[in-house]
């Protein structure tokens, strides 16, 4: 789930304690339309909850834990790029679509040059003759050879960069993720070429050329 800079902003100043609409006001200096726009649409996603009179704003109890989770990985991860991905998965029996999301989740969590701030399975649906389903995840990764290696191994869908707005890398880090990337792909072309017949295989180099002449000319 994704939130606006706004959102973000009234979590944190609800985190240590309740405020109302014009306390968030005065903090946050938000327009008052656009204040209240976001904390209904936090209230409709269950993020918020409010009581008294004046009417104060909560944060819920399980928001408030992830906020406070999310700061304390903050302070310890020396990691440079935060990034916002979605992971598609497809497989013809739901249970086996579980089990993969899963082993999915497992090799992230435990990938060294990965730091997860939060995740999230969606819930399976049938898709005609398959089902799908999807990982959302927050996370970090500390050069560019290991955005490769999330690219790459994970295939995600969407890539997002959270922060930060400019980054740098020097000449052996980008030679690092280039090699690795070359092998990859090698490695891959090398599996489908075994799977695939000399007709098969001749067919395939005719049409991807084909695309690529075309691409030329346009």
């Amino acid at each position: 789930m994704k939130f606006t800079d706004e959102q973000k902003s009234i979590a944190m100043a609800l985190l240590h304690g309740p405020k109302t609409l014009e306390e968030l006001g005065k903090q946050l200096n938000i327009p008052s339309d656009t204040l209240m726009g976001q904390i209904k649409e936090m209230l409709q996603l269950e993020l918020l909850r409010k009581d008294g009179f004046p009417t104060r704003y909560y944060l819920n109890e399980s928001v408030s834990q992830g906020v406070l989770k999310r700061k304390e990985l903050e302070e310890i991860d020396s990691n440079k790029i935060r990034l916002r991905i979605t992971i598609e998965v497809q497989a013809v029996e739901e249970e086996l679509l579980k089990k993969q999301l899963e082993d999915i989740m497992v090799a992230l969590k435990k990938e060294r040059a990965f730091l997860i701030y939060d995740s999230r399975i969606g819930e399976p649906v049938k898709m005609e003759e398959h089902y799908s389903s999807f990982i959302e995840a927050n996370l970090s990764v500390n050069d560019f050879r290991s955005m490769v290696r999330l690219v790459l191994f994970y295939g995600p869908s969407a890539v997002e960069v959270v922060k930060p707005a400019k980054v740098e890398f020097n000449a052996s880090e980008i030679q690092e993720g280039l090699v690795d990337m070359a092998e990859m792909v090698q490695n891959y072309t090398s599996y489908i070429a075994k799977l695939m017949s000399r007709k098969e295989l001749e067919e395939f180099n005719a049409k991807f050329y084909e695309k690529e002449e075309k691409g030329e000319n346009e």
